[in-house]
């Protein structure tokens, strides 16, 4: 579709030198592109200020990326001596990007356009996800997403983006999950099945991870580095480090639901797993034990229907596993800043948050400076969304810490 090429990337947090060398002209395409999608419309003379490339070079690149329908032309800005600038911005018809997040208790597609703004999204409830199933349902559903665009979209579509979570079948029994039906899972390569029915470029991510690309992608924080959890079924998470992703040697960087914790046991003290206090899978053991039925919290992700006294004593003991686990990371990594998200209701998110930070003030933390805790912004679809965003910043945008390398040239 385009000679941008791949690269791992997140938003730019800060201005960038680009270069004059021809040989570069992909780098500096996507230095643009970045640039204008996290400032908005820019024009030549303001490209070239922020990355030291010379006006000219700054609207030949411009100029291309308009002729390969990237960006468009706003109404030219007057008032100035000399001619009237025109900035330019990200046209949101430019590409398209679908992702396919592989969740427990539900599967979903979407399909997102240039900006990051879902164009329609599409799902399927099941009670454990299978590899055949979702073989059947990503070939159903994107389908279903292609009639939402002309023939011409169509072939504007950049790649797809997958969010699982990486080795399901050792987590059967925290997720109530048949044995046999997650053991499918593990000799599957997902990435390569969809490889061999798709004609797109497919990038395959731990499913907390994408989340935090989500968080990273749309939310934009203002911190550097910062720990994520999102809590679904299981719970994992995304280690953020100058402004980056880290995933790590085998991609498992933020597996926080294996970090132990301590709580109390009546007279005495018993040590778990993050997973077995602080996730969906727990509350709804908790639920099973009182006799509550579950339909009040699986038929929707935006209201819950669980008695108070069970929502309580759940927030409370994932509130005191997540400071625990805060602490722990924090003794390793100095974060900024802790955000939380999850598969549930906005205002249950906005409590657990809040049980995490008032339990991890009153925890020893001598040595330690204790990072803000907030409640993430993308919400309960995050990891679909970062599946979606997995093509679009891998193919088209530069990654903060390659920004900060490109800090090497000037006009030339």
């Amino acid at each position: 579709m385009n000679r941008l090429g791949i690269e791992a990337s997140t938003m730019p947090v800060r201005p960038v030198k680009g270069s004059n060398q021809s040989i570069l002209r992909a780098h500096n395409e996507r230095l643009v592109l970045t640039l204008l999608r996290n400032h908005g419309a820019l024009s030549k003379s303001q490209i070239a200020k922020m990355t030291g490339l010379s006006a000219q070079a700054a609207g030949v690149i411009m100029g291309h990326l308009e002729a390969e329908g990237f960006l468009r032309r706003e109404s030219p800005r007057r008032g100035r001596v000399g001619q009237p600038s025109v900035p330019m911005s990200v046209l949101a018809e430019g590409a398209y990007f679908l992702g396919l997040k592989i969740g427990r208790r539900v599967t979903e597609m979407v399909l997102i356009d240039f900006h990051g703004k879902p164009v329609r999204q599409v799902s399927q409830p099941h009670f454990c996800p299978t590899p055949e199933g979702t073989i059947t349902f990503a070939l159903e559903a994107v389908a279903e997403l292609l009639e939402t665009l002309d023939e011409t979209s169509r072939e504007r579509i950049a790649g797809l983006g997958v969010a699982t979570p990486f080795q399901l079948w050792e987590w059967a029994e925290q997720i109530g999950a048949p044995k046999e039906t997650i053991a499918s899972w593990r000799d599957q390569d997902i990435g390569k099945r969809l490889r061999e029915r798709f004609p797109w470029p497919i990038y395959l991510q731990n499913d907390a991870s994408a989340a935090c690309g989500a968080e990273l992608a749309f939310a934009r924080p203002p911190e550097e580095n910062f720990l994520y959890f999102f809590i679904g079924s299981l719970i994992g998470g995304g280690v953020v480090l100058n402004g980056s992703l880290y995933t790590g040697s085998q991609g498992n960087a933020g597996a926080l639901g294996s970090m132990p914790v301590v709580l109390a046991d009546g007279p005495g003290c018993r040590t778990v797993q993050l997973i077995d206090v602080a996730s969906i899978s727990s509350l709804e053991r908790k639920m099973t034990d009182a006799g509550v039925p579950l339909a009040g919290m699986r038929d929707s992700t935006s209201r819950w229907q669980v008695p108070e006294n069970v929502l309580a004593e759940w927030i409370a003991e994932a509130g005191e596993g997540l400071a625990q686990a805060i602490l722990s990371a924090c003794a390793v990594i100095d974060f900024e800043a802790v955000i939380i998200e999850g598969g549930f209701p906005s205002d249950i998110c906005a409590r657990l948050a809040a049980s995490a930070r008032d339990r991890l003030v009153t925890v020893t933390h001598r040595g330690i400076d204790l990072p803000s805790i907030r409640q993430g912004a993308v919400g309960a679809n995050a990891r679909t969304l970062g599946a979606a965003s997995l093509p679009l910043f891998e193919r088209f945008l530069l990654s903060p810490r390659t920004l900060a390398a490109s800090q090497i040239g000037s006009d030339s």
